[in-house]
């Protein structure tokens, strides 16, 4: 399971401070990482994410005991097993703090589930069946949640505007998104798409159940420059802006020309990432680019995703920790 946390962060607007894609184990493999994770911070207001892999839905979804329909899963069988993990410590929490623990739910899209399934196909029947049982998962995170608080639910799709193999109409993609987000919509929750590449990102702007897409932009800030502001104006639509790089082969590649080495084989050098490269001050001035280009339509702001080919916990922590210094920075500087 890849997990990562978050928490709300009040600025010029309310941006909110969330952190996505996996984190690394710890040495001897033992669930110590979800404290860890949680405790790399000092804020207050901490969201804590769960993200599931495609054959955690698939494995269900292909289920022929787990479905109504073909591909169609029952709802009594659209569980996250991540959340009945998570509720020993989410009461814990409440006891301790007096308030239910804030969570986004991750779950794989539509299109990506689609695409593992039959490829460079193009059966629109098919995908909404997909994106039903989607928001059936997602349903039943929000009825089931108990002492937790699904915050945002985050949909993976990361091969929208990046694999040629997608033939689907796209109409039938904006209806299986929009079906795919109904239940956190209705609910009133944050519905956020985690693109890869935001070349297609109008057609995102057209699905009314969606509000937030997510530009893995630290590594890639060209990638803003593809979006256009006047877009999400007119769709009321918002950006989880990425702010800490997290490709670290690319990050190391660079300690490697520096220094001539191989710095795998040295590791200690790797922490020059976390001291030299990706430090706060860096964070904050990528911030304060996004925020001159997008301004209040920054919603969600974190590290790219990837943490999760990291080689230590305590190196991604600190990246962590630079991450919320720099916003806090960012925050003093306007």
């Amino acid at each position: 399971m890849y997990t990562s946390i978050g928490f709300n962060i009040l600025m010029n607007s309310d941006m909110v401070y969330d952190d996505i894609g996996s984190y690394p184990l710890p040495e001897g493999i033992s669930s110590d990482w979800i404290q860890s994770a949680i405790t790399s911070r000092s804020q207050d207001d901490q969201l804590f994410e769960i993200i599931s892999s495609a054959m955690q839905f698939l494995k269900v979804i292909d289920d022929p005991a787990c479905v109504d329909a073909p591909l169609l899963v029952k709802e009594s069988e659209a569980k996250i097993l991540e959340l009945e993990a998570l509720r020993d410590y989410a009461s814990e929490y409440r006891s301790d703090h007096g308030a239910k623990f804030k969570i986004r739910v991750c779950v794989t899209g539509p299109v990506e589930l689609y695409l593992k399934e039959f490829g460079s196909t193009a059966y629109g029947d098919v995908l909404l069946s997909f994106a039903k049982s989607i928001d059936r998962f997602v349903k039943n995170s929000i009825k089931q949640s108990g002492d937790l608080v699904v915050n945002t639910i985050s949909i993976d799709e990361p091969s929208i505007g990046l694999n040629p193999q997608i033939m689907l109409d796209d109409e039938d993609i904006i209806n299986a998104l929009t079906i795919a987000g109904e239940s956190a919509h209705r609910h009133g929750i944050d519905a956020e798409i985690h693109l890869h590449s935001p070349l297609n990102y109008k057609l995102v702007c057209q699905v009314p159940s969606i509000n937030v897409i997510g530009v893995e932009s630290a590594s890639n800030p060209s990638y803003l420059e593809l979006i256009d502001r006047t877009d999400l104006l007119a769709t009321d639509t918002f950006i989880r802006a990425g702010i800490a790089r997290t490709d670290i082969y690319g990050l190391s590649a660079i300690l490697n020309e520096k220094y001539n080495i191989n710095v795998w084989k040295e590791p200690d050098r790797l922490s020059e990432v976390v001291t030299g490269m990706e430090t706060p001050q860096v964070i904050a001035k990528r911030l304060s680019r996004c925020y001159d280009m997008f301004g209040e339509h920054i919603k969600y702001v974190g590290p790219d995703c990837g943490l999760g080919s990291w080689p230590t916990q305590n190196i991604a922590a600190q990246l962590l920790k630079n991450t919320a210094a720099g916003i806090d920075k960012f925050r003093q500087e306007h």
